[in-house]
């Protein structure tokens, strides 16, 4: 395995690939001077791992196998690390990273067009490898990959009746295919949907939805609904400050994912992540749209004004109507004459009606400046329309997003797909996310979150939640602690990469506002298992956080896979590892022949099926799973891990 990139996202999928999946892999990195500048926070720590970094570098062997890594590395299995530095993924780089035998290829550069014309090459040494592309230009990635594909399935045409001489496909299900992923598409509906109210996570990917539910821990006599099944246990230790931090080391008291049974009953006074609906969801509505909506055209005064108007011309109608004793539509109509001065004067007519008259020419001098005045603002509106939006003054109940960045571009686009009012806050006027807000009408506000008066402006007393997620560890920070301090039942949610930092953040914030919701979360660490999996021959539909780990949703064909097929759902299931969550017969051409309607979708058709999709989520745990048969299941990684089971040690030439 080969991973080549930039940034923090390059060392943690390096990390997933020989930590989890036991892979060998080369990391390709910039040299030490010119990578990624590491966090604020944490410094010293990822000045250390630089060093280990080029001292493995400078080894013959180049194993990486310190004496002392970090924490998740001391059990490592058979997977071993090679650090080659290299300003430039050029032909004779990507060489001697061992392309051309390699299995897959990893390319997470952040910058898009660095990583397409690696993968051009890359494709050119190897028309059988297999490519993960870190793309953020979605419609540029689809043609990307049909490009590469096509590429590669010429060049083994030419090369057909040839030998599987690189061992990376065959028996072992290697294809060359291309996959296009973004972390910032995988790690958004997470982030967006720690923001939202209820705590609802939803895991939306090729028309598929999962939405699982955090729920409180039961109260005395009271039972908790299981929903269709329960996909963690909450840490036991929720305020203490020394407790469990929600991380893979956290122990018997921290978080446990896909428990059995016996365990969610004998794990009283825990909360629980219990998943509620497996469907097939129509296609996402459109991000919004730039035309100005016609009631802000006008300000509020303005149209209050003009009803003001509205009724001083009734009254005087009705006052006509009653003087001289005109039909209705005839008194209006000489009403609406007198006021805009274009009635002949009232000359020898009664007194009553001379006195209307002169009241209407005085309201028709009252609504000339009106009329101006909405002409003049209706213009400055249009003229607006393409301009930033400023929080109205009664916004409540919103969430506020502090930095518009690849990322906070993407939670945007997800909160306003929810219909929740946002406020951004940026300090570049030239970010990336400025144009969506324009064009979505979202309030923006300008300036550095550190400086007085920001979050103010973005009416953070009266907000519902904080997304920090700009790519400072230290300002995100800062913007928490501050926004506390002004409401410290505030719910937060922070963008942190250095993970001590994070655990030190979060229990403190946890332990000093115990009421409030505060959740720490790196992008990398939410999009590593999704690039992984990738590069494992397998989609990851999407992640969802519990507490500070990670559980995947995978969808496989059961064939190959012995700790699947021939058993039943029940026997399948293996605590803290997978379970098996729906079926999709539409995939494996509908309900195989032989088998009993009863078999699927758990006897009378008892509504597992939703109409014509094909997929069964209710199944019995008695049904028994077939070659053919593709299933969506819930894992942790290192369960995925061991599912995906690349027989690794067949391919020690790879």
């Amino acid at each position: 395995m080969v991973v080549a990139g930039d940034d923090a996202l390059a060392h943690r999928l390096a990390a997933e690939l020989r930590g989890v999946y036991g892979e060998r892999v080369t990391l390709v990195v910039p040299p030490t001077q010119r990578s990624v500048r590491p966090p604020v926070v944490g410094r010293a720590r990822a000045s250390t791992l630089f060093d280990r970094m080029s001292a493995a570098v400078n080894r013959a062997a180049g194993n990486g196998e310190g004496p002392q890594g970090p924490p998740n590395r001391r059990a490592e299995p058979a997977g071993s690390e090679r650090v080659l530095e290299a300003a430039e993924l050029t032909e004779t780089v990507l060489a001697e990273a061992g392309v051309e035998r390699a299995a897959a290829l990893a390319l997470v550069h952040d910058d898009d067009e660095t990583n397409i014309r690696a993968a051009l090459t890359a494709r050119r040494l190897n028309p059988r490898l297999r490519l993960v592309i870190r793309l953020y230009n979605r419609r540029l990635g689809q043609h990307i990959e049909e490009l590469l594909d096509q590429a590669s399935a010429l060049a083994m045409a030419v090369a057909d009746g040839e030998g599987d001489g690189g061992g990376g496909s065959g028996g072992l299900g290697f294809d060359a295919s291309t996959t296009v992923l973004s972390d910032a598409d995988t790690a958004a509906p997470a982030l967006a949907a720690t923001a939202v109210a209820g705590t609802s996570k939803v895991v939306q990917t090729d028309g598929l939805m999962l939405r699982a539910v955090e729920r409180p821990p039961p109260g005395p006599g009271e039972v908790a609904d299981p929903g269709l099944c329960t996909l963690a246990l909450l840490s036991a230790t929720t305020n203490d400050p020394a407790g469990a931090d929600g991380s893979e080391s956290s122990g018997s008291q921290g978080p446990r994912l896909l428990p059995d049974e016996r365990a969610v009953a004998a794990a009283t006074g825990r909360g629980t992540v219990v998943l509620e609906t497996v469907s097939y969801a129509a296609s996402a509505p459109s991000a919004g749209r730039s035309v100005v909506p016609f009631g802000s055209l006008l300000s509020r005064r303005l149209r209050w004004s003009f009803a003001g108007l509205v009724g001083c011309v009734v009254g005087l109608a009705v006052a006509s109507i009653v003087v001289t004793g005109e039909p209705p539509l005839q008194a209006t109509y000489l009403t609406l004459l007198d006021l805009f001065a274009i009635n002949n004067p009232a000359i020898g007519e009664p007194i009553g009606r001379q006195i209307l008259q002169l009241f209407s020419g005085l309201v028709g001098l009252l609504l000339l400046p009106v009329l101006l005045a909405a002409v003049l603002e209706a213009l400055g509106t249009f003229r607006s329309g393409s301009a930033l939006r400023k929080p109205p003054r009664g916004l409540s109940g919103h969430v506020v997003l502090l930095g518009v960045g690849k990322i906070g571009t993407r939670v945007l686009t997800r909160l306003r797909e929810l219909n929740i009012p946002v406020v951004c806050v940026e300090a570049d006027p030239e970010a990336r996310g400025l144009a969506l807000a324009r064009r979505l009408r979202v309030p923006v506000v300008l300036g550095d979150v550190t400086q007085e008066g920001v979050l103010e402006a973005a009416k953070i007393h009266r907000a519902h939640a904080l997304l920090a997620l700009t790519s400072a560890d230290t300002t995100n920070l800062e913007a928490a602690l501050y926004a506390r301090g002004v409401r410290p039942d505030l719910r937060v949610v922070l963008r942190l990469y250095d993970d001590d930092f994070a655990t030190a953040v979060y229990r403190t914030l946890r332990a000093a506002h115990p009421q409030a919701l505060t959740r720490s979360r790196s992008v990398s660490h939410l999009a590593a298992p999704a690039f992984a999996g990738a590069m494992m021959g397998r989609q990851i539909l999407g992640a969802i956080p519990v507490e500070r780990r990670v559980l995947l949703f995978a969808a496989i064909v059961v064939g190959g896979h012995p700790q699947l097929e021939g058993r039943t759902v029940g026997e399948a299931f293996r605590a803290g590892a997978w379970r098996v969550l729906a079926l999709d017969t539409a995939a494996s051409g509908g309900r195989r022949g032989g088998e009993p309607a009863s078999a699927v979708g758990g006897g009378g058709g008892g509504g597992g099926e939703r109409g014509g999709s094909g997929l069964v989520w209710d199944l019995p745990s008695t049904y028994v799973l077939r070659a053919q048969d593709r299933v969506v299941l819930a894992a942790t990684r290192r369960g995925l891990a061991e599912l995906l089971g690349r027989r690794r040690r067949e391919s020690a030439g790879t």
